[in-house]
């Protein structure tokens, strides 16, 4: 018989809603920029194991704007991934054009 190995992932997934103007820009420009920086953040940090940025489809009912899936083998992987100056240097930009944010992180 072989031992039952069970894989723990920690999931992190973050949206947000955009502001229709700022930082010189519209929403749709804003997005756009935001999922090629996330995206840009896909292979950052080790032990990351699934990483998706998707931008609300027009005609779908939808609440937020834009959405970050992330799965990662542990909490130091996602760490790294927080932690990476790529990802830092996102912040600002992201924090200047969103208008409302939520984040949530979890174990399966």
């Amino acid at each position: 018989r072989f031992p039952r190995v069970v894989l723990v992932v920690l999931k992190h997934a973050g949206r947000w809603k955009f502001k229709e103007q700022a930082g010189g820009a519209d929403k749709a420009t804003n997005l756009r920029r935001a999922k090629v920086m996330l995206d840009g953040c896909a292979d950052i940090a080790p032990g990351t194991v699934r990483f998706e940025v998707a931008i609300a489809q027009s005609g779908l009912e939808c609440t937020y704007d834009l959405v970050l899936y992330s799965e990662f083998e542990d909490q130091e992987a996602l760490d790294a991934y927080q932690h990476h100056p790529r990802h830092v240097a996102i912040k600002p930009f992201i924090a200047a054009v969103r208008a409302e944010r939520q984040c949530m992180d979890y174990l399966v």
